[in-house]
């Protein structure tokens, strides 16, 4: 039996990382700002390639980009400009603010703490206006520092088993977790927010690439070791998470038969130590995958979700119409988009709510998702101010396009108390949590599903990111006190785990006029 097949793994980290009333208050863990991590991984010898600045307005809305993807076999491949786009609205630094102690740098996609541990790689052949290689992308200069030089996709095809969106790419991005950077803050809760912050950022990428006429796959499925070893990472500090499949050409890339050497090149220390939290090393080592055999496995055939008929009042969702909807495009929104920080107790309109869920959750193109439109989060709501719609419990049924009221009432307080005790989700309009069952998930994909749960789960939540901006919403992404989550909404949610959280409502800053 390999490690993935031991589900002890898995339900030892869920449980051991939980947030409670208790732990919270116990945890004698605090940030050490003297020894704070770099926000950038920096390869000191390496030169960068600069990137064309010029962001190109694609005209596609946001609420279309996120809600559709270009299908799979349709011949594509970006060139330089396409390139520097797609890592600037997902990965790139949007904004700048100064303060008494430095400068704070945001980026296109939401991140836990604004620590932005998930780095990108290119791996590519030929294109218009950049060599084959293997580069790391560098936000600071917002250029590629080139690892190695050739068509590397043989070694990519090779450690995902044949996959074939991979195959046909012309271009395939590598998302890779650094552990200490959001260790720092976070401790062992970081391997959860490795899929919420490598989710994020590829609801950004895939909105972007549809809007460039891109096919794009998520892949979860490949060889740990084969992938780390291309990038050449130290898997006890960082580690490949994900691979995005981007273009498709039927040439097949050249196989690879040379050995993939060790480059060794030098890296500028995140900080003057750093301090481990084996839980989340051990978690991705149980979830790791060692054989071409593991892979072909994993593929596909996602678990069908057992949800109970309903039981409490249906209201269907009444999303904007695509004649109606906001025509600001994904570029814009990606753009002014930000975490809200406050949020104005005024009501959003039921179908400002109805668009985002619609929108959101039309399918994740990806390997551990099929058939296609296949969902492992389920979607509960605290509903505090939406007209037309009552306070209370709702539960999103995505095939009826339809919520179920499961009780109603002011649930602000609670909404509060759930989100750690904060004000930003007794304060929104509503707060979307993302809970899973988790057994039927392990059972199918071994340890593995729990990194597909999460990253599914962020991949959602940063979509409603998007749809609540491009409606000139505020949207902000929160922790919670696990079993507290579940137990509020059973007994229909019992059984299940909570993965994310979402608000959403009027920004305090941008109030509508």
């Amino acid at each position: 039996m390999t490690d993935n097949r031991n589900l002890e793994a898995a339900r030892k980290y869920h449980e051991a990382t939980k947030h409670s009333y208790l732990s919270i208050r116990t945890n004698p863990h605090f940030m050490d700002w003297s020894n704070q991590p770099l926000p950038f991984k920096i390869y000191p010898t390496l030169e960068p390639l600069r990137l064309p600045d010029e962001v190109h307005q694609t005209g596609v809305a946001a609420l279309s980009a996120i809600a559709e993807s270009v299908p799979a076999q349709t011949n594509a491949a970006p060139d330089l400009e396409a390139v520097a786009q797609l890592l600037y609205l997902s990965g790139g630094i949007t904004r700048k603010r100064k303060y008494s102690g430095g400068e704070l740098y945001f980026r296109a996609a939401a991140c836990t703490g604004a620590l932005y541990e998930i780095e990108l790689y290119l791996v590519c052949g030929e294109l218009a206006g950049l060599q084959a290689g293997v580069y790391h992308f560098a936000p600071a200069e917002f250029g590629l520092r080139k690892l190695r030089s050739g068509d590397y996709h043989g070694a990519l095809v090779a450690a995902t088993a044949g996959e074939p969106a991979i195959a046909h790419a012309p271009l395939s991005i590598i998302c890779t977790g650094t552990y200490w950077r959001n260790a720092w803050k976070y401790q062992a809760r970081t391997y959860r927010h490795f899929g919420w912050d490598n989710g994020t950022l590829l609801a950004n990428l895939l909105a972007v690439a549809t809007a460039l006429g891109l096919p794009a796959r998520v892949v979860g499925g490949f060889v740990d070791a084969q992938v780390n070893r291309l990038l050449d990472v130290d898997p006890q500090r960082e580690v490949a998470f994900s691979l995005v499949a981007l273009g498709h050409q039927a040439a097949m890339p050249p196989p690879n038969s040379a050995e993939i050497s060790p480059l060794r090149f030098e890296t500028v220390p995140l900080s003057q130590r750093e301090v481990d939290y084996p839980l989340m090393r051990e978690m991705h080592a149980a979830s790791s995958l060692d054989s071409s055999e593991e892979v072909a496995e994993w593929r596909g055939h996602t678990p069908a979700a057992d949800f109970p008929a309903p039981a409490g009042a249906i209201i269907p969702l009444t999303p904007v119409s695509d004649g109606e909807m906001p025509r600001d495009s994904i570029e814009q929104v990606i753009q002014r988009r930000g975490s809200t920080r406050k949020f104005a107790r005024i009501p959003i309109t039921f179908t400002q709510l109805s668009t985002m869920l619609d929108r959101a959750t039309r399918g994740v193109p990806a390997d551990f998702l099929e058939p296609p439109g296949a969902q492992l989060n389920d979607l509960y709501l605290i509903v505090h101010a939406v007209e037309g719609l009552a306070p209370g419990a709702y539960v999103f049924h995505r095939s009826r396009g339809a919520l179920e009221c499961l009780k109603q009432g002011n649930f602000r307080a609670d909404a509060g108390y759930l989100g750690l005790q904060q004000e930003l989700p007794a304060d929104a309009a509503v707060d979307i949590f993302f809970l899973a069952d988790l057994r039927p998930i392990l059972r199918r994909f071994g340890n593995r599903g729990y990194r597909a749960v999460q990253l599914e789960a962020g991949i959602l939540g940063g979509r409603l990111y998007l749809a609540a901006y491009a409606q000139r919403l505020g949207a902000t992404g929160l922790t919670f006190f696990d079993d507290d989550v579940t137990r509020f909404f059973s007994p229909h949610a019992e059984g299940k785990s909570a993965i994310f959280l979402v608000a959403v409502g009027h920004s305090a800053k941008h109030k509508p006029g």
